[in-house]
């Protein structure tokens, strides 16, 4: 069930925290993002330190407000309580499996305590220095994923892609009936900031009698939206669309990492597998469905001709505020321009709300045969692709100029250009929610270098 608005969005709230106040931050104290980190030893250097604390902590400014030391001083219980419903703050995965009425309680209490007008805090202004941490001091902690899958849900992206190969027929007839999707490999899901070797792999030239095997030629990126499960439910029980949004923790960017000339190999008849599996960037926080309360926005409206939902994936409620207005960009930088001081360029500029299936129908169909969701299982979007050519969210999509066309690159302010990423490129994906009447918040950064497939020559 969606969030209400409450007073936890008021744009007029302001934190003690300075840079919570900064219009350009994507973490005012309207956001609160989860994170799961460390801090480090005191005199330890950052590969070798070894965590004094951490645990689940909110993004606040550029700081992170630790859920453990407010405990520890007496800000949380006393308002909070400990019970079943709150899980354990010191493990990410239990802490998601919280109830969404005792975290949109934590809500509040996390306002409180950091709001400039809190008048526990104000009482207390010594422990300000126990409960705050700046995030250059502390290490974001890799979340373990114990499930992933990757769905379809952008049907200008399906729609593009499919014309590529079937222009005739750019659909398949089972895309409006149900969410396609794919199980990923969960082992090989990596935070941001996490440099990308380039895979190794079967490739085949159309002229080619043979395979050949060596590294991806044609490397890319996806734009996606992740969603992390909170509650699951057990085996044989699916889950029921109306209560669909309550078994979600929140929301992080995504990056799926697409080796092109791989896939194109490899992919029929069971779809993706070595071209996919050997990284996903998701970013650090995650934002929660509270959060993004004042940014919901009904379901895309479908095509007329096009069938309505089957019965159990179809809700009015999920249909008049199933959709989400994140407005989601992507950046490139090449070495060269690296080295000569040159800020990053856009390559692309789209919007969530876009996409053909929302996330509660994604889930209720993942679990509508009875598949046993699991707390800390993450979803995502698929590539995430608007009607203009300018919101594609891959380089499969950018840099295609039509049916048998030659791919139309894109030009840096080096010279370069690129039509797939070269080793030295850096992909940085940012995403951020605007609506009058309310403060702008965001998802902070999913970046990732490319560095060179094993053996190759550097």
């Amino acid at each position: 069930m969606p969030y209400e608005i409450n007073e936890t969005h008021d744009p007029n709230l302001k934190s003690w925290v300075e840079s919570a106040n900064d219009p350009a931050t994507d973490f005012p104290i309207q956001n609160l993002p989860f994170c799961e980190f460390d801090t480090l030893a005191e005199g330890e250097e950052e590969l070798e330190g070894l965590p004094k604390d951490g645990g689940v902590g909110v993004l606040i400014g550029d700081h992170v407000l630790s859920l453990v030391s407010c405990e520890a001083e007496g800000l949380i219980e006393k308002e909070l309580g400990r019970s079943d419903e709150l899980g354990d703050i010191m493990d990410f995965a239990s802490f998601s499996t919280s109830t969404p009425r005792i975290l949109s309680r934590l809500r509040r209490v996390v306002s409180g305590i950091l709001r400039k007008d809190g008048k526990r805090i104000a009482r207390r202004p010594a422990a300000k220095s126990r409960i705050l941490y700046r995030q250059s001091d502390v290490r974001f902690s890799e979340m373990i994923v114990c499930n992933y899958t990757d769905f379809y849900a952008s049907i200008h992206h399906a729609t593009t892609v499919g014309a590529m190969f079937r222009p005739d027929n750019p659909l398949l007839p089972n895309y409006k009936w149900v969410p396609i999707g794919y199980h990923g490999r969960a082992s090989s899901i990596v935070p941001s900031g996490t440099t990308i070797t380039r895979p190794r792999g079967q490739t085949k030239a159309d002229d080619a009698a043979a395979p050949t095997f060596g590294p991806c030629k044609l490397l890319d990126y996806e734009m996606e939206v992740g969603f992390f499960v909170g509650r699951g439910n057990d085996i044989g029980a699916p889950i029921n669309i109306e209560q669909a949004e309550d078994h979600i923790f929140g929301l992080c960017l995504v990056n799926d990492w697409s080796a092109r000339d791989m896939q194109k190999w490899e992919y029929q008849p069971l779809g993706p597998f070595l071209a996919k599996n050997f990284a996903t960037t998701v970013s650090p926080y995650v934002v929660t469905m509270e959060a993004l309360a004042p940014f919901r926005c009904p379901a895309m409206k479908r095509p007329d001709g096009d069938p309505a939902p089957l019965p159990h994936l179809f809700s009015e409620r999920d249909q008049k505020l199933g959709g989400i207005d994140i407005t989601l960009e992507v950046f490139l930088t090449s070495k060269q321009m690296r080295d000569r001081n040159l800020s990053p360029i856009r390559l692309s500029k789209g919007s969530f709300k876009d996409m053909y299936w929302t996330i509660a129908q994604l889930l209720t169909h993942h679990a509508s045969n009875g598949c046993n969701m699991q707390p800390g299982d993450l979803l995502a979007s698929g590539t995430i692709s608007g009607q203009s050519p300018d919101s594609r969210g891959c380089l499969l999509e950018l840099t295609w100029d039509g049916p048998g066309k030659p791919r139309k690159p894109i030009e840096l302010p080096t010279g370069e250009k690129r039509t797939f990423l070269e080793d030295g490129d850096e992909v940085i994906m940012k995403g951020y929610c605007e609506r009058e009447g309310f403060r702008r918040i965001g998802f902070g950064e999913c970046r990732g270098i490319i560095a060179p497939a094993p053996g190759s020559a550097r």
